[in-house]
């Protein structure tokens, strides 16, 4: 059930893995949280959530390494080069990952569902919202979508294209026309280290770019935490796979 595949990317100039769980269905690509590898969601039981989508044939799950966001959390180099890595992490991504994705499924024309927790929420973000040819629709969960609130930052061209908060106020023309026939989900707990306050900005500014969104609530006893992605990545995906 389960394939990793590693590789040299060289808009990341480093050895890159993805790896693959389940054989047919709708693709998925799920991000790490922001030091995470590709094999992150399978070591805190996030396919063993999934598991029953898995063996229906619902769903294929792939992952990737969060390289950009071990450069921020590492403080690796200056500001700007940081935020070129998070730019080139998105370029990485659709010109390498999702092709390598539409390969392994046979289908070089099929969308991929975006998804991640915390800092993968920001990235499950951005790609759809920078590349809605690509990416149908995304599950954000217990998202961060301005790395300002977590790390030293600093407002480059690299980091305004790579940052839906910044460059969605200006986003125009046929990107904007794609990104109004996807879908947004954003859910949140409300329990200890969550801020559903994230969750709620980012659905305005797409929203008032006429963008399809969704914010879900989980209340108070839901932690920023393993446990509450566990529950709420397979209802998510049940939902938008539900023919």
């Amino acid at each position: 059930m389960k394939k990793s595949v590693r590789w040299y990317s060289e808009r990341l100039e480093q050895d890159v893995l993805m790896a693959r769980w389940g054989e047919f269905g709708q693709p998925v690509l799920v991000f790490p949280t922001a030091g995470g590898d590709a094999e992150e969601i399978e070591r805190f039981h996030i396919v063993d959530s999934v598991s029953e989508l898995l063996a229906e044939g619902r769903v294929k799950i792939y992952s990737c390494d969060s390289v950009a966001g071990r450069t921020w959390l590492a403080k690796q180099g200056s500001l700007e080069y940081r935020a070129r890595m998070q730019n080139q992490f998105h370029e990485y991504v659709a010109r390498e990952v999702v092709p390598a994705i539409r390969s392994d499924c046979d289908n070089q024309e099929i969308q991929v569902i975006a998804a991640g927790s915390s800092i993968g929420a920001l990235n499950a973000l951005a790609m759809l919202c920078r590349y809605p040819d690509l990416f149908s629709s995304a599950i954000c969960m217990s998202g961060t979508y301005d790395l300002g609130k977590i790390t030293e930052t600093k407002v480059t061209e690299d980091y305004y294209h790579a940052s839906p908060i910044h460059f969605l106020p200006g986003l125009e023309g046929p990107v904007l026309e794609k990104l109004r026939t996807r879908f947004v989900l954003f859910a949140s707990g409300e329990g200890r280290a969550e801020d559903i306050g994230e969750s709620w900005r980012a659905a305005d500014l797409l929203g008032s770019k006429g963008v399809p969104n969704r914010v879900d609530s989980w209340g108070a006893e839901w932690n920023h935490d393993w446990p509450t992605w566990r529950h709420m990545l397979p209802k998510y995906l049940k939902e938008l796979t539900d023919d």
